[in-house]
């Protein structure tokens, strides 16, 4: 398969661009600082591109059978986060330029805001406030994909992230904002970028997820 993968030279993205490799696909890593990249492969092609123009992505993305998005911003106490749905707008229209349908896409656990009441005091009363900008854009991201039914989107939903590489630990998923136990209160608070990576690609070989945003972590 020919795949896109956008922010290729994060902890999360590189895990999935090797990966992906090891499986046989085509890569094409869209970057900012292409030497930032230091993977070399005979199936990975790493070019230049703007994640907020449309017409920067829409050449990179012809001829791709999906595209992936590990892409993160980092929290702003000031002025707020934009970068999630700025870039998303113009992924989506270089997506429809490129005439491709599949995309992937990373946002976290408790997106909604009123998502994290049954998880623990620090996650609640600490973490949770601290990213809250972050997640709130995701949230408007999300948002935006869900009004969009000419593409086959996935949102992926992680946890907390440790920078790990891939197990062979089950998944466990959820149609949600956090994977629930039997009592409905989260299971864990991190999983593997290793797994995350794993459980992006696999989505590529199904339409188990088409329009969703999944909750997934590991046992």
């Amino acid at each position: 398969m020919r795949i896109a993968v956008l922010g290729a030279t994060g902890q999360t993205g590189q895990y999935l661009v090797n990966q992906a490799l090891q499986q046989g696909h085509v890569v094409t890593a869209v970057v900012r600082n292409p030497g930032k990249l230091t993977t070399a492969h005979d199936n990975l092609k790493v070019v230049e591109g703007d994640i907020f123009s449309e017409e920067s992505l829409r050449g990179h993305f012809r001829e791709q059978d999906a595209v992936v998005s590990c892409l993160g911003f980092s929290p702003s106490w000031w002025y707020g986060v934009t970068g999630y749905t700025a870039s998303m707008r113009a992924i989506v229209g270089a997506l429809r330029d490129a005439r491709v349908t599949r995309l992937v896409a990373m946002t976290s656990w408790y997106t909604d805001p009123a998502s994290g009441t049954k998880s623990s005091f620090l996650i609640r009363f600490l973490l949770l406030p601290m990213i809250r900008s972050v997640l709130s854009n995701m949230y408007e991201m999300e948002t935006f994909l869900s009004q969009t039914e000419d593409i086959n989107w996935t949102v992926v939903r992680p946890p907390g992230l440790r920078n790990e590489p891939t197990t062979a630990k089950e998944f466990l998923t959820h149609e949600g904002y956090f994977v629930p136990d039997a009592n409905g209160n989260p299971v864990g608070n991190s999983v593997a970028r290793g797994d995350v990576a794993r459980f992006m690609l696999s989505l590529l070989s199904s339409n188990a997820w088409f329009r969703k945003a999944v909750a997934v972590t590991t046992k």
